[in-house]
């Protein structure tokens, strides 16, 4: 009994001390004033997390300085690393789970594991900043962990609702009920009520938290940075030489030349017989059913085989994600004649470089809450590509049918969609044409001014 008394004790002193701490740091942090700093938290790869990077990019042009905090992998754009206002804290990634681990198991041990390195680097590595710029999804732990040491450091929270956890949640559990799912759901709202502002990606998902939380946001756009630009013919030229040597469906019939462009009188021009080049960029997710595009190509194929005018197809797949392999063997198994299909991945520098190459864009994202949009859409938007779309709720606030692009639902849909827009490729593309004109309007508008216009009134408030 003594013994168990002295354990309880020692244990009670052990936190209180470790409160009183946290107290003490508390009243040193609220006594710093920091209005030019930002921490911008990534629970994620930050390389491939665009948004949040032009986030940052843009606090640091208005001098801010900026911490972001995440996982390390992908390289971020060059612009972040070469920038002296900007810095990296890079988290550690929980290991890979076990096969003999039962997965809810290791659902919590990520989960406090996560918990327990946010908040202490949060609270003891990073200075404190104005405020916290949250990227949400993730929503567990990240926000809850967040608003505690907003409490403790004296800081405001900014949420940007990219889409609802909960609802990625219920993908992965094939239900919108599972308990998992409504727990989680809970969390969401809660913790979401907590912060002092919010931004959003779509009017709808803006309605919808006002109509379901009572959660007040701005709406900020994406919109491209000024690097998606349409390529010129000697950059694709340089490009399509650069990846031939890894991906041999980008070699040309020598090794001078690629797979659509030769060398004239020291020239680079278009092959008179080139394909018709369709860009697709992806996570390789549940939501991205890849079978559409695939049957819609088998169809394609076949079609011609009857119209000796169809151009031949180079579809170039970017991305990486869990559903790659699983898509690529699939790939692996077609024996087209008419396209080639490649799944490269790409650079940071490379990737809008090869989307400004396209004559057409292929999304097949649908959102798990139909609430945000493709952003690799408004990547295509802004190096002019036109695009073929599949539809859900709120894809209208971004693709205008018939004006920017094509909306689809099935795959025969999408086939006659690309035979109508490649029926006399190269020589009359007039409808791709007016879709790229209609464009232009909406590369006038960037990510920076936006941002300017929607964030910065928020961040001085």
């Amino acid at each position: 009994m003594a013994d168990l008394l002295y354990v309880v004790v020692s244990a009670t002193a052990v936190l209180q001390t470790i409160l009183a701490t946290i107290f003490i740091f508390g009243l040193i942090y609220r006594m710093k004033k920091n209005d030019k700093n930002v921490c911008i938290i990534v629970l994620g790869d930050i390389g491939r997390s665009p948004r949040m990077q032009y986030h940052a990019n843009s606090y640091a042009k208005e001098n801010f300085s900026v911490n972001v905090l995440g996982f390390k992998g992908a390289k971020p754009i060059q612009s972040l690393r070469n920038n002296a206002n900007i810095t990296f804290t890079y988290l550690l990634k929980m290991p890979q789970k076990p096969s003999w681990l039962p997965g809810i198991v290791f659902y919590i041990s990520k989960t406090a594991f996560q918990s327990f390195q946010l908040f202490f680097v949060m609270t003891f590595v990073i200075d404190k900043p104005d405020h916290f710029l949250i990227q949400n999804p993730p929503s567990i732990p990240t926000i809850a962990i967040a608003w505690l040491v907003c409490c403790i450091k004296g800081c405001r929270m900014i949420i940007d609702w990219h889409n609802y956890g909960y609802t990625i949640l219920a993908l992965n559990v094939k239900s919108l009920k599972h308990p998992l799912v409504q727990i989680a759901k809970l969390y969401e709202e809660w913790f979401g009520k907590t912060s002092s502002y919010n931004i959003c990606v779509t009017e709808a998902m803006k309605n919808d938290l006002e109509v379901k939380w009572n959660i007040k946001s701005s709406v900020l756009y994406d919109r491209p940075p000024d690097f998606f630009k349409e390529t010129s013919v000697e950059e694709k030229h340089l490009l399509f030489q650069k990846l031939s040597k890894e991906y041999k469906e980008f070699a040309g019939d020598d090794n001078n030349s690629t797979l659509f462009t030769k060398c004239v009188d020291g020239k680079v021009v278009y092959r008179p017989d080139r394909p018709a080049i369709i860009i697709s960029s992806t996570s390789w997710t549940e939501d991205e059913d890849f079978s559409i595009l695939l049957k819609a190509l088998e169809i394609y194929e076949h079609k011609k085989s009857e119209q000796i005018t169809l151009p031949k197809l180079c579809c170039i797949i970017t991305g990486k994600g869990p559903m790659k392999d699983y898509y690529k063997s699939i790939i692996a198994e077609k024996n087209f004649e008419h396209i080639e299909i490649v799944t490269p991945w790409l650079t940071a520098e490379d990737y809008p470089l090869i989307i400004g190459c396209g004559d057409l864009g292929i999304c097949l994202h649908t959102s798990s809450s139909g609430l945000d949009l493709p952003m690799k859409v408004v990547d295509m938007f802004g190096c002019g590509l036109p695009v073929c779309a599949v539809q859900f709720s709120c894809l209208h606030e971004l693709v205008k049918d018939n004006i920017n692009g094509l909306i689809f639902t099935t795959s025969n849909q999408l086939a006659e969609q690309i035979t109508e827009l490649f029926s006399s490729f190269p020589s009359d593309i007039e409808k791709l044409l007016l879709f790229r004109n209609n464009l232009k309007n909406f590369q006038k508008i960037r990510w920076h001014q936006n941002w300017k216009n929607v964030v910065l009134p928020l961040i001085k408030n």
